[in-house]
């Protein structure tokens, strides 16, 4: 996979010399907290309103963020120096993710729409989002709330060690896998699957979205070819991953036994023919995991 020389993305945010989740607006005794506390003291009851007002106006403009002004949130600093290793990998994510934008304002221009780009947040260990805080610990994730994706660098250390699947493109495959939830949110297909959250067959459309989303990832390898000068190790690699992450490969490794309703994410043969029916197809259209039956997935 070359990608060294190829262009990246303008919709990356480097969360990583922040800290993530905790207090908010009122964490501890600093931040807004601290800052309305100094108000008060100066100027009383009206002057906090008054920095209120103020503050919400120059929020709703653009020209702070709250959250960078708290003690706690994403905005909170913390010390940290990137590594060669580092850059490398942000370099990286921001190639793909621009491989991703190309491929699919080309798709939904040719279905007659146009692809709003979804922004990448690169964060170290935990990090406030719209859907509450993310961790490392939770791999890659797309929150349908705020339309980002977010992942913490040392999953492809995970990804290589833990999973045994090593490779660029196995790591491109992760992040078009969180693109493809972005289609899906832009699409309406997220929602109606988080429409269905508490019914009892709602693990069945998990699974369907997932694979769905497998799908999309293949179908941008497919019309990635060229740009990225893939191979067939490549998409070995892809394959490799998607092997390793699927619900039964998953479960047998942690708990020594598969349970079957309780997948959300599909088998690994499952999730390795929807990446491959989308690097076959390349076409969109030819994903759609919700109108067959379940057991034909």
């Amino acid at each position: 996979m070359d990608w060294k020389d190829r262009e990246g993305s303008g919709n990356m945010e480097d969360a990583r010399g922040r800290t993530g989740g905790g207090g908010g607006f009122g964490g501890g005794g600093g931040g807004m907290f601290g800052i309305l506390t100094l108000i008060g003291r100066t100027f009383g009851i009206k002057g906090i309103l008054v920095a209120v007002v103020a503050g919400v106006v120059l929020w709703k403009c653009g020209i702070i963020n709250p959250l960078q002004l708290s003690g706690g949130g994403s905005g909170g600093g913390s010390e940290w120096a990137e590594t060669p290793a580092d850059k490398e990998s942000y370099e990286f994510v921001s190639r793909v993710l621009r491989g991703t934008e190309k491929v699919w304002q080309a798709e939904f221009a040719r279905h007659g729409m146009q692809y709003v780009e979804p922004k990448l947040v690169v964060f170290r260990s935990n990090v406030a989002t719209a859907c509450g805080t993310g961790s490392a610990a939770m791999g890659p994730f797309y929150c349908p709330a705020d339309q980002q994706i977010y992942i913490d660098l040392s999953f492809f250390d995970e990804l290589a060690r833990t999973f045994n699947s090593p490779g660029d493109f196995a790591q491109a495959y992760v992040i078009a896998h969180e693109v493809g939830h972005h289609v899906q949110k832009l699409l309406g297909d997220s929602d109606k699957v988080s429409a269905m959250r508490g019914r009892p067959d709602y693990n069945q459309y998990s699974v369907r979205l997932e694979l769905q989303a497998d799908f999309y990832a293949g179908m941008w390898a497919r019309q990635s070819v060229e740009y990225f000068n893939l191979d067939k190790s490549d998409i070995e690699e892809a394959m490799r991953a998607a092997n390793a992450i699927g619900d039964d490969a998953i479960q047998k490794k942690q708990q020594g036994k598969i349970v079957p309703h309780a997948f959300t994410h599909g088998t690994s043969e499952q999730r390795m023919r929807w990446f491959k029916k989308g690097l076959d197809s390349g076409k969109m259209e030819d994903g759609d995991t919700f109108s067959m039956p379940y057991q034909s997935l």
